[in-house]
């Protein structure tokens, strides 16, 4: 018990001194320490201070300098995608040229083969393969390579215009994504060390797997551009040909169509002119037959005139072979009366020849009178074919330009 309440050791005085000296220089030690950390944490913060005010006016400029890079190549494709759209648009119009121009060679085409079908229909040796024909059968080919040369160019016009599109599709979402990229920046450029909004999203500092290099940035934007330029001047190329192509074929389509026409003009005055001189040889046939037939007519009776003296010379032979004893004589009577008879038999007999030759004739001359006829009326149909059903028609034939 005396042991439990015994008294705690003491310190000798000059332990007391050196535990004061001790926490003297102690405190001194830690006090300099603090100020030098003091220091150094102002000195540091005064650094990193102006470190991030530096670092984030570079970002800053950098933002600006990317802004002005993206309004840039923005404008270079807005205005590529502006030259493209009306492109596009003039290319359209050459298209319904093209359209139109085909739609109007057909009935053109239907024309010449309607008149090469009715100009089968000519007869005899009028179905001719004449001029008019071949100039038909030419005028035919002509507009037939004109409607397959107008059907490649309107391809070839619409796969133009489809590559018009694909690229006016891959400009507009270039300049979508500008317009979007100009969007955020524009906002990071405002954003301030006071702004509202400033947060601290998640994982947020780290490259994503589909970013692109700015080479690659910026040789997306390049390519979209020449692949547009690239695409106009094709259409521009195409445009040029298209109008040649169109010009060519009316002045060709004019060409040939004048060249049928005045065929038509010339085969007309000549089936015209044989019809008329046809005529005329119609007429002096009939003339002839007409002459003929009065001669015959003439024959016939001369032939009947001659019955007359035929019976009195040959009745007076037979009364006077009844003669008696010698006066049965063959005198100069009897002589001159066998003569008559042998004369007019003679004579009877040439004119009969003379006849069946004049009847034959005659057959000749009709059957010639036919043919002129038959030929005539050829003629006349020829004439009708080609001056009643064709040269109408294809005064309906309208060739313009384009």
């Amino acid at each position: 018990m005396a042991r439990l309440l015994q008294a705690p050791p003491k310190f000798h005085p000059s332990e007391w001194h050196v535990a004061n000296k001790m926490q003297c220089a102690s405190t001194e030690s830690q006090k300099s320490s603090s100020e030098r950390l003091v220091a150094e944490s102002r000195r540091l913060v005064d650094e990193i201070e102006k470190t991030t005010q530096k670092t984030q006016s570079s970002v800053n400029k950098k933002i600006e300098q990317r802004l002005e890079e993206t309004k840039f190549w923005k404008q270079e494709l807005d205005n590529t995608l502006e030259q493209l759209v009306n492109e596009t648009e003039v290319l359209l119009t050459f298209k319904i040229r093209l359209e139109k121009a085909l739609e109007s060679c057909k009935e053109p085409l239907v024309i010449s083969q309607k008149c090469l079908l009715n100009r089968q229909r000519r007869a005899g040796t009028d179905l001719v393969h004449d001029e008019v024909e071949q100039e038909l059968v030419k005028e035919a080919e002509v507009l037939q390579g004109v409607i397959a040369l107008l059907e490649r160019t309107l391809e070839q016009t619409n796969e133009q215009l489809r590559l018009n599109r694909s690229t006016k599709y891959n400009l507009e979402m270039d300049v979508k994504d500008k317009f979007a990229a100009l969007m955020i920046d524009n906002y990071c450029a405002n954003l301030t060390n006071n702004t509202a909004d400033v947060r601290y999203p998640d994982k947020t500092v780290k490259i994503e797997e589909n970013f692109v290099s700015p080479e690659d940035w910026l040789y997306f934007s390049n390519i979209n551009v020449e692949k547009a330029d690239k695409e106009r001047n094709n259409s521009m190329a195409l445009r040029v040909l298209i109008d040649s192509i169109l010009s060519q074929a009316v002045n060709d389509m004019c060409k040939q169509c004048e060249m049928v026409n005045i065929a038509f003009r010339n085969r007309a005055k000549e089936v015209r002119d044989a019809k008329h001189k046809l005529e005329t040889l119609l007429a002096v046939v009939m003339e002839e037959t007409a002459s003929q037939e009065m001669n015959i007519v003439a024959l016939k009776k001369a032939i009947a005139d001659k019955e007359g003296p035929v019976k009195v010379a040959q009745t007076r032979l037979e009364a006077r072979n009844h003669r008696p004893g010698v006066e049965l004589c063959y005198d100069a009577v009897q002589y001159r009366l066998t003569g008559e008879v042998q004369e007019i038999t003679r004579n009877i007999q040439r004119l009969k020849d003379t006849l069946a030759l004049a009847e034959t004739e005659l057959k000749g001359l009709r059957r010639r009178q036919l043919s002129l006829e038959e030929e005539i009326q050829i003629k006349a149909d020829t004439l009708y074919i080609d001056e009643v059903l064709c040269m109408p028609m294809r005064e309906s034939v309208c060739i313009n330009n384009f």
